[in-house]
């Protein structure tokens, strides 16, 4: 694992130092490699509603009602 040396504002360092003391993590490193672990999942679920967002774009418009829309999505939900 490489090291790393970063600085933070006193209320982040607080912070940080709150959630050692409180044993909710057992060190800073442990605290950032988590919140970088959160931060990666976040985005790859916003690239994966994007890449749909971008898919639907491109198939065009639709005359399918809101009804039959909603139909549609809950037969795939159901599978």
């Amino acid at each position: 694992m490489s090291r790393q040396s970063i600085s933070l504002t006193e209320p982040n360092d607080e912070w940080l130092k709150d959630q050692v003391d409180s044993k909710e993590y057992s060190s800073k490193s442990e605290i950032v490699n988590d919140l970088i672990r959160q931060a990666r999942k976040q985005q790859a679920k916003i690239d994966w509603i994007s890449a749909k967002l971008k898919k639907a774009e491109q198939s065009g418009f639709t005359s399918d009602s809101k009804h039959d829309i909603l139909a549609q999505s809950k037969s795939l939900l159901d599978g």
